[in-house]
């Protein structure tokens, strides 16, 4: 795998634009939902959130994901998606996220997907988070399962 830099962006920029366009596409493909109602881009201009763009050796925009605050320990993690499954950019912005909320001061990612997205819920789960009740607008959502993460 060829090195991946991830780096805090503007949320609005064409590239984060482009990334969360593919994403909404693969939601909608596979849930029947883009997603897009799940996020605020305002609440990424809060200084407790934080949006990143995954980039190749050559500049190229390859993933995202974000992370928007709860409360004052647990952040939500947001729009992750890679261009290219199964090379462990997915895990690079896991990991470069929960760095970086650690720093901010939370001590826990919560998330939300669908059970219908197995390379969702697979990637979760070999990453280190559990399976926790729905949570929020997704309470009384059967298609919805949640996960949480302590981050150190």
């Amino acid at each position: 795998m060829e090195i991946i830099n991830i780096i805090s962006e503007d949320p609005a920029s064409d590239d984060a634009t482009m990334l969360m366009n593919e994403l909404s596409d693969c939601l909608k493909a596979i849930t029947g939902a883009s997603g897009k109602n799940s996020f605020n881009i305002e609440d990424m201009f809060n200084k407790r959130s934080l949006f990143v763009i995954a980039r190749d050796s050559n500049g190229i925009a390859v993933g995202c994901g974000a992370f928007r605050s709860i409360d004052n320990t647990t952040a939500e993690i947001k729009r992750m998606y890679t261009k290219i499954k199964g090379c462990g950019i997915g895990e690079k912005i896991i990991s470069y996220l929960e760095k970086e909320a650690y720093k901010m001061g939370y001590s826990k990612f919560i998330l939300e997907t669908r059970l219908i997205n197995q390379q969702a819920v697979s990637f979760y789960n070999h990453n280190g988070f559990t399976q926790i009740p729905n949570y929020g607008k997704y309470v009384h959502n059967a298609e919805a399962v949640c996960f949480e993460k302590h981050i150190f």
